[in-house]
């Protein structure tokens, strides 16, 4: 997993791994989830993904918008 920048300070979010139709994003408690396009809609999979990229934004865009459309929580 690639290490999240977090430039807003303050995120929950500490790393994410992106593949092609999905993100792996964890959280600093140490869970993991796996959010997917059928899941969370391609449009929020995308911003999820931009997001991360960018290193702001990403908790607080999982948190307003995706809730808990994750596919599964792998830890």
């Amino acid at each position: 997993m690639e290490r999240y920048a977090n430039s807003g300070d303050g995120s929950n979010v500490v790393a994410y791994e992106i593949e092609q139709s999905s993100i792996k994003v964890q959280f600093g408690d140490g869970s993991i989830y796996l959010y997917t396009s059928q899941s969370a809609g391609a449009a929020n999979l995308a911003q999820m993904k931009q997001l991360a990229k960018a290193g702001q934004g990403l908790n607080s865009y999982i948190n307003k918008v995706v809730r808990k459309g994750f596919a599964s929580k792998l830890k």
